[in-house]
């Protein structure tokens, strides 16, 4: 048996090469994905031959995370529950996209990932692998009554590596978990569980690691220009840059400036809510540009209809349906409505805060003459509103004229 196993170097999945290598007398391999978690991947390789695999694999994938699953998702503005930006969960379809890829350089049989089963990630790794690979067999230990009578908490975990001589620097006075990628930070369980945890008191201040309180930001404003092709962000203050480094300069210039953060109870795919704080710096720029700019490119009623499905998009991507028909689909209409978002808008950061301060688009369908309240004469005609919105009262006063005026807009007393 050949297991690839989606590799963190962290206490739980530190624990399961060493259990799964026992468990199924199987070989190992173990997979790290380089998504922008930086210093986090220093010396896996060796951490994870140390601790039993076989061989390990770090893939750097940093622009095709930008490119192809950040990017566009921004083209749709998708944010779950009018919050989430989706930093944890656009990244999972890719890591286990490479994880399959790994598999079968490899004619592994089985992979298996360390997410457990109350939360989201083990959705989006196991819907990932059925859709791309559905043969392949699935071990998570984390769902196997054995491993959890064995680790039922921390404690057990981190004495097993101590037994086995496993490096790990988890300790039991960590007070929460957390989640890094090129595009947010993610911090969830311990001290806040309780959603009524502040935690941005004074003694939680290290926690955050992309932004400073915008309590501690500059005084001073900073403004930012970016620059769009067809929906996606090219340039950042004039200068071209490819996907991925447009994120690592917002993340600097919005984490400078207090940018980006959230604190939400979500609900979670498997059906509990769960408490989550966010760190998102340049993902709550990008987002935010990219509207600026479809203001004035896309279609009324073009505009009205894909954000009528972008709750469903986002939905779609929390539950880990990247691969989904339904997704694509969705996808290929997003693409199709970014056509002509081409242009360039000029943001203020200052203390938490994006305050746009101007967009210019060379597709732009914004008119100055049609619009002006100064008299400009235009092809618009004042007059033309009147049979326009006769036409739009039909209904209305031939509801009245049968039915009556509504209840509630009867004067009380009358």
């Amino acid at each position: 048996m050949k297991i690839v196993l989606a590799y963190s170097g962290g206490l739980d999945t530190s624990v399961i090469v060493k259990w799964l290598k026992e468990a199924y007398a199987a070989d190992i391999i173990t997979f790290a994905a380089d998504i922008g978690q930086e210093e986090e991947l220093k010396g896996l390789d060796k951490k994870a031959v140390a601790t039993g695999a076989s061989k390990h694999y770090t893939l750097d994938l940093v622009e095709e995370f930008a490119r192809d699953f950040i990017y566009p998702m921004v083209r749709a503005n998708a944010i779950y529950e009018g919050q989430y930006y989706l930093g944890t969960s656009i990244a999972r379809p890719l890591i286990a996209k490479a994880q399959v890829g790994i598999a079968r350089k490899e004619r592994a049989d089985t992979v298996a990932h360390g997410a457990t089963g109350k939360g989201n990630d083990q959705c989006r790794f196991e819907l990932t692998y059925m859709a791309l690979a559905p043969r392949l067999n699935i071990v998570a230990p984390w769902k196997i009554d054995a491993f959890r009578e064995l680790f039922p908490g921390r404690a057990e975990m981190i004495a097993y590596c101590q037994k086995h001589k496993i490096p790990v620097e988890a300790s039991l006075k960590k007070p929460y978990s957390m989640d890094r990628n090129l595009l947010h930070i993610s911090y969830e369980a311990g001290i806040l569980e309780d959603p009524w945890f502040d935690p941005t008191i004074p003694a939680n201040k290290d926690m955050f690691k992309l932004s400073v309180s915008p309590e501690d930001a500059p005084d001073k404003a900073e403004y930012v220009e970016l620059g769009f092709e067809r929906g996606d962000c090219v340039a950042v203050n004039g200068r071209t840059l490819s996907p991925g480094n447009v994120l690592k300069v917002l993340n600097k210039l919005g984490g400078r400036h207090g940018i980006g953060r959230v604190d939400i109870v979500e609900n979670r795919f498997v059906g509990m809510k769960s408490r989550g704080v966010y760190e998102t710096p340049g993902g709550a720029i990008l987002v935010h540009a990219h509207r600026q700019v479809e203001t004035l490119t896309l279609d009324r009623d073009l505009q009205h209809l894909r954000d009528s499905l972008v709750p469903k998009y986002a939905e779609l991507i929390y539950n880990g349906f990247w691969y989904a028909p339904e997704r694509e689909c969705l996808q290929a209409f997003i693409d199709k409505s970014q056509e002509y978002v081409t242009g360039t808008v000029r943001l203020k950061l200052y203390k938490g805060n994006i305050i746009t301060c101007g967009r210019k688009s060379p597709c732009s369908l914004y008119d100055e003459n049609i619009a002006s309240m100064e008299g400009v004469k235009s092809w618009y005609n004042q007059s033309d509103a009147t049979g326009f919105i006769r036409l739009n009262g039909l209904r209305l006063r031939a509801r009245a004229n049968a039915q009556g005026v509504p209840k509630h807009a009867k004067a009380k007393g009358r």
